[in-house]
């Protein structure tokens, strides 16, 4: 009997996890969408990178990951098909999640890895994740993305530090 209380408890526990998580999954997926979008396209890289980002995330891993890219991909399509309609709804999702400062670092984290999923750093990525550094009331350079140098020596600097 003790072993059946136990297992729903922890069945109940992860259902609590998955709903108090829920905006978070959606945050994450959106603002990734809106960074991988900046080009029109939603690149192989840039989709194995979400995969990444969904099975090794300790908040997110209480989720099928198969739930989180549909949520994604989602997204992704919105933005691409209708751009205006589909950023307004990926940033509502962003939103969210905009109270909470930590969850807001987490998820500009995230979108710097997505951004450097191709192997280059793009300036509409970063444009992109300035914009949800205002949100969050994070400042950009805490991101190393607002930097008070020409673009062509920062992104110099970039491919440096991930050559070495």
């Amino acid at each position: 009997m003790a072993g059946v209380v136990a297992t729903l408890s922890d069945r109940f526990q992860e259902h609590l996890a998955r709903q108090r998580n829920r905006p978070f999954l959606e945050g994450v997926m959106a603002a990734c969408a809106l960074v991988a979008t900046t080009d029109g396209e939603v690149s192989f890289a840039e989709q194995v990178r979400v995969d990444q980002i969904l099975q090794t995330l300790d908040q997110l891993k209480v989720f099928d990951p198969h739930e989180g890219v549909d949520i994604f991909r989602d997204f992704s399509d919105g933005i691409i098909e209708n751009p205006h309609e589909g950023h307004d709804k990926a940033l509502a999702a962003v939103g969210k999640v905009s109270e909470d400062l930590e969850a807001g670092a987490l998820l500009l984290r995230v979108c710097l890895a997505v951004s450097e999923a191709d192997g280059e750093v793009s300036l509409a990525d970063q444009i992109e994740i300035v914009s949800m550094c205002s949100r969050f009331g994070i400042d950009p350079a805490d991101c190393g993305l607002y930097i008070d140098m020409p673009v062509e020596e920062f992104l110099a600097t970039r491919v440096d530090k991930s050559a070495g």
